[in-house]
């Protein structure tokens, strides 16, 4: 590829022109990178090519990324069709159940080691192959920071397994089949045989969990290709898509097609309603927030709540529905979605393929289907997230409440409190433990600096004497996360965290606290004088291992849930737009 030149003056380079190293001497530098091109076994037709990167997430410690080989090699067919060079580099793979003491502490470092290795790199264009869940949103953070032209390649979703005639999938039924056996309603022998059930293929949780969220939410935002958020990992689809990536990433460098044309207040807005429709992960609005922040835009909890009010859920999959991503997909995808809430999107907002919304959805095929449902006939009324907010909760709380029991959505109760996980590890299962089916289980530190990394514990578990008696559900709150994949009458987000001194910090065994989710309060029910007091006597955790390296930059850098849990040096100094806008056509 020839060096684009912006005026008469200025000279851009590109290709392998780009990025030289500086010797004090442009010729050499360009001189030594074609010698180790020669070395590579490239020819120096190389240098006239346009380059796409693609950011190799594949992993031995990440199965959700297990067909990223096929990927690469997909995508390298379609650069090499629309007559550009592929170039595959390694960067930081993240897998949810192989990753300690979250993977989401590890989110942040994987954004930026996308971030730099984009600028670091003589690329046009970059492919960002990504999967499980926090992977993702930190390649679409880095790139929003780097703002080169980039597409984003989904993994895909494993397929659904049977155990004795029943369908299965990770990991809403890893939960369920996990609460059976901790009430004694299956054996060893089932816990067992159907833990070789629930995951059939490489590829990421075959539900609506954070993986499946974020591949919808990145498609909303147009930086994923049409269509290309529902195909399984091991379909020919999948691999179609790859093809497809690769070519428009190639029209994307010609064209310039950075992220900033695409990741706008209009791309994220339509993305927090379709977050809202897919009843997607709680996971998903801090991972939104983290990117749109990233483009200086700060994302308005209260405001998503207002529509969050007006946008009911219509995807009838697990945890919310009873569906799975399959499913979906032989539905027409994320496509059928946003063709369902047309009138509620921006349909003027830009793609990677260099058209609207609008105009990729006309080209859509309309059929019947009964895995979407229509807004006159949702799955729930609302959208999926319900914000709360409250003296426990003074910056807000979140609550998935398309996934919570309607018979606990309006509730008074005991806390019985655990201060942090090794705690509640030590204690929940206890059967002298003061607790009945009516308290609020409330766990604390395990928020952003609490644990650290926000950890998916909010999911606490039933008691086990309460689960032997049959309950389902109680109402659990924490300054922690859950999974995408759980269900459950759980508020999460407790913000400011406990380790900070949030009010979380002051609750103790025996209070009253009062969740609401028709009023969006989440209070707890003790006189001012009496917290006062509790605070005046309070003693915060000391960090952990925090004297040196990422971890010592984690304590240092890490941003609330509200702020997506970003680092702060990461961030733009000002947010220049609060997104939803309340006047934005």
């Amino acid at each position: 590829m020839k060096n684009k030149t912006n005026d008469t003056s200025v000279v851009v380079p590109t290709g392998l022109r780009k990025g030289l190293a500086n010797y004090g001497d442009t010729g050499f530098s360009l001189f030594l990178r074609k010698a180790f091109i020669k070395g590579a076994g490239y020819t120096d037709e190389a240098l006239d090519r346009t380059i796409i990167g693609i950011a190799n997430t594949g992993s031995g410690f990440n199965p959700c990324h297990g067909n990223a080989p096929q990927l690469i090699e997909a995508v390298k067919r379609g650069v090499m069709l629309a007559g550009g060079l592929a170039i595959d580099f390694p960067t930081i793979s993240i897998g949810e159940s192989f990753s300690t003491p979250t993977s989401m502490y590890l989110r942040n470092l994987m954004s930026m080691d996308t971030e730099e290795m984009i600028r670091a790199q003589p690329m046009d264009a970059v492919v960002l192959i990504g999967g499980c869940d926090k992977t993702v949103p930190a390649q679409l953070m880095g790139a929003a920071s780097a703002n080169i032209p980039t597409i984003q390649l989904i993994t895909g979703s494993m397929l659904t397994g049977g155990h004795r005639g029943e369908r299965v999938g990770a990991c809403t039924d890893c939960r369920r089949f996990w609460g059976q056996y901790r009430g004694e309603q299956i054996d060893e022998q089932e816990i067992t045989e159907v833990n070789s059930r629930l995951v059939a293929s490489v590829g990421t949780c075959s539900v609506m969990g954070t993986a499946s969220t974020m591949a919808c939410i990145g498609e909303a935002l147009g930086i994923v290709m049409p269509g290309g958020a529902s195909p399984p990992a091991v379909t020919a689809d999948r691999i179609r898509i790859a093809e497809l990536t690769g070519k428009q990433a190639v029209e994307m460098a010609r064209s310039g097609l950075t992220p900033d044309k695409i990741l706008t207040a209009k791309a994220f807005e339509n993305a927090l309603r379709v977050l809202l429709a897919i009843g997607g992960s709680t996971n998903g609005i801090v991972h939104l927030t983290a990117i749109a922040g990233r483009m200086g835009f700060e994302i308005d909890l209260e405001a998503f709540d207002m529509m969050s009010r007006e946008t009911p859920v219509l995807v009838d999959l697990k945890p919310s529905g009873q569906h799975y991503m399959e499913d979906l997909h032989r539905a027409g995808g994320l496509q059928t979605v946003l063709n369902e809430l047309r009138p509620l999107l921006h349909l003027d907002a830009m793609t990677v393929t260099g058209k609207t919304l609008g105009e990729e959805l006309d080209a859509v095929p309309v059929f019947t289907q009964d895995v979407v449902r229509s807004i006159a006939n949702p799955i729930y009324p609302a959208g999926g997230i319900a914000f709360l907010r409250g003296n426990l909760a003074p910056e807000g709380a979140i609550i998935k409440q398309s996934a919570a029991d309607a018979g606990l959505m309006e509730h008074t109760g005991r806390a019985v409190v655990f201060e942090n996980s090794e705690d509640m590890a030590l204690r929940i299962d206890d059967p002298d433990l003061d607790v009945n089916a009516e308290d609020v289980l409330v766990l604390k530190n395990i928020g952003p600096l609490g644990a650290p990394g926000m950890p998916e514990a909010g999911y606490l578990p039933i008691p086990k004497k309460l689960a032997r008696a049959g309950v389902k559900d109680m109402v659990r709150i924490s300054d922690g996360r859950m999974s995408g994949t759980a269900a459950g009458t759980i508020v999460l987000h407790v913000t400011p965290e406990a380790a900070l001194g949030g009010p979380l910090a002051l609750v103790q065994n025996g209070d009253q606290i009062r969740l609401s989710v028709k009023d969006r309060a989440i209070e707890l029910l003790v006189s001012v004088e009496e917290l006062e007091e509790r605070r005046a006597n309070l003693v915060l955790p000391t960090p952990k291992d925090a004297e040196r390296g990422y971890r010592k930059l984690f304590y240092e850098q890490i941003t609330q849930a509200d702020k997506g849990c970003d680092f702060q040096f990461l961030r733009p100094p000002t947010m220049h737009t609060r997104v939803p806008g309340k006047d934005r056509k």
